[in-house]
């Protein structure tokens, strides 16, 4: 069969399936590829580019989905000793909740995750469904367990130690996410938490830089943060908080000025912009166009539990509407106010039609 058959038949079985996609599965360069299908296009024998077209407004969110377990205590918490704790069971995991919180804005979000075939893995695909996010693309594991998160929360709200399983996630591997390629390429935007594997991890920068995907990324925390590799071409925007700035940069972060030092380092390894989030300090925002600091809205602590992904669903929503960084990060302030406000990990207020009056409420 001659190379331009066998390109019609991989575009026949997956009308979506990219040109970097065809060009490994039939071993020409992408280029010889394109020009392939520039001819069959002038032909007639395709009818269309389908097979490479972007959904508008769309972003793939892959990571981290488990079930939060949070123990609140209504008095300072004691070590070594018993605590008499409020239980709240809730969705969670990083990239999960920025799905719901981008849906809840008026996005098209796609989640690929993986979950047991349990109650739990059941329930957030459930969840999830029912708050407008896609979970078609979602591994379920049947011989895994769902993860789950699980933190002792003071009385103001903040955390005093996690405990986290998720094993499952070192179950996925690049072959996986290269049968869902064709899913990943037809979106606007992808967004990456690092619980999944350092591989694919380097695997997804890498495919996402060669097709032009713009790509968030969220360190997670400093241990995870080390699975990215030295070389972040392709990444727009990076999300560390302080401690995985510090880690990334390998430089302490102490004032403003260490910062944008540490930004600078980020951008270095390739990366496009990045946000230091500084918990009730601010952020710290850096591109080349921009920079600055930004306080935290002053606002009621509840539980700080999903703050961060509504700081980074916020922004990148700013981002991917062409708003500037500084306006990004008001953005994702006003986010993460409005989540620290309420027990659960998402806050019911996140509406697209009043973001700005929002953010207008919490300057």
């Amino acid at each position: 069969m001659d190379k331009e058959q066998q390109i019609l038949n991989h575009i026949r079985m997956n009308p979506f399936i990219s040109q970097q996609e065809l060009s490994s599965k039939v071993g020409l360069s992408r280029p010889a590829v394109a020009n392939y299908i520039a001819n069959l296009t002038r032909r007639g024998e395709i009818k269309g580019r389908g097979y490479i077209l972007r959904e508008e407004s769309s972003i793939v969110c892959i990571g981290g989905a488990n079930t939060d377990l949070k123990a609140r205590t209504n008095q300072k918490v004691r070590l070594y000793s018993s605590n008499p704790v409020k239980m709240i069971e809730a969705c969670g995991g990083v990239a999960r909740n920025f799905a719901e919180n981008l849906s809840r804005l008026g996005v098209n979000t796609s989640l690929m995750t993986c979950v047991g075939d349990d109650k739990e893995g059941n329930w957030i695909l459930k969840e999830t469904k029912g708050q407008g996010v896609d979970v078609s693309q979602v591994w379920v594991l049947p011989t895994e367990r769902t993860g789950t998160y699980t933190t002792l929360l003071d009385i103001d709200g903040e955390s005093i130690v996690s405990m986290a399983d998720m094993n499952i996630y070192e179950k996925i591997t690049t072959s996986m996410f290269e049968e869902k390629w064709s899913h990943i390429v037809a979106s606007q935007a992808v967004y990456l938490d690092t619980n999944i594997p350092k591989e694919c991890i380097s695997y997804l920068i890498k495919r996402c830089r060669d097709e032009n995907i713009p790509l968030y990324i969220d360190p997670v925390s400093s241990a995870k943060a080390q699975k990215l590799p030295f070389r972040l071409d392709g990444v727009e925007l990076l999300l560390p908080n302080r401690e995985e700035a510090e880690m990334l940069a390998e430089t302490k972060i102490d004032s403003i000025k260490d910062c944008q030092l540490a930004c600078e380092k980020m951008r270095q390894r390739g990366v496009q912009k990045v946000i230091i989030t500084l918990g009730d300090q601010g952020v710290y925002y850096f591109s080349t166009e921009e920079s600055g600091h930004l306080p935290a809205f002053e606002t009621e602590v509840v539980d700080v539990t999903g703050a961060g992904e509504a700081f980074a669903s916020f922004a990148i929503y700013g981002i991917m509407n062409q708003e500037s960084l500084f306006s990004a990060c008001q953005l994702g302030l006003a986010g993460a106010a409005l989540t620290l406000q309420t027990e659960k990990s998402i806050s019911s207020f996140l509406k697209p039609d009043n973001i700005h009056e929002i953010v207008n409420q919490f300057s």
